[in-house]
């Protein structure tokens, strides 16, 4: 599957993800996966990432679940309207895996759903967003 995402993503990582280190890995309609290896720079004083982080690849893994055509010259763009993060667990690994769907929605706004696990299949953080389709992209 992963060559399929490498097909169908031409552009090269955003700043913000180059710098956090998390990537896609796997991305179908309605549904997308990103990974990101735990840093001691994202680790907040009690030696556990920081909530922003779990946060971040929530609003980023529920957007591409929403925005995924298949086509790299049809692209489709959503921004966030509203993001809820729920903090369940801190990691046991050291890879956090988040995995976003999409769960409805029309022609201007869609809703998904997502969790972050870690290696272990420790529960981690889950999440809930309404995004808006940005026209003209």
């Amino acid at each position: 599957m992963m060559d399929e995402v490498e097909d169908y993503l031409v552009e090269d990582p955003y700043p913000l993800q180059a710098h956090l280190g998390y990537r896609i890995t796997g991305w179908s309609q309605d549904w997308a996966r990103f990974e990101m290896p735990i840093r001691p720079y994202l680790e907040n004083r009690h030696g556990i990432p920081h909530g922003g982080i779990y946060s971040v690849l929530l609003d980023t893994v529920m957007g591409y679940a929403g925005c995924y055509t298949g086509d790299p010259e049809r692209k489709a763009m959503g921004m966030t309207l509203s993001l809820t993060t729920t903090f369940l667990s801190r990691p046991v690994g050291r890879l956090l895996i988040a995995e976003g769907r999409r769960v409805g929605g029309g022609r201007s706004t869609f809703f998904a759903e997502g969790r972050i696990t870690d290696e272990t299949g420790e529960d981690i953080a889950t999440g809930s967003g309404v995004f808006r389709y940005r026209k003209g992209v």
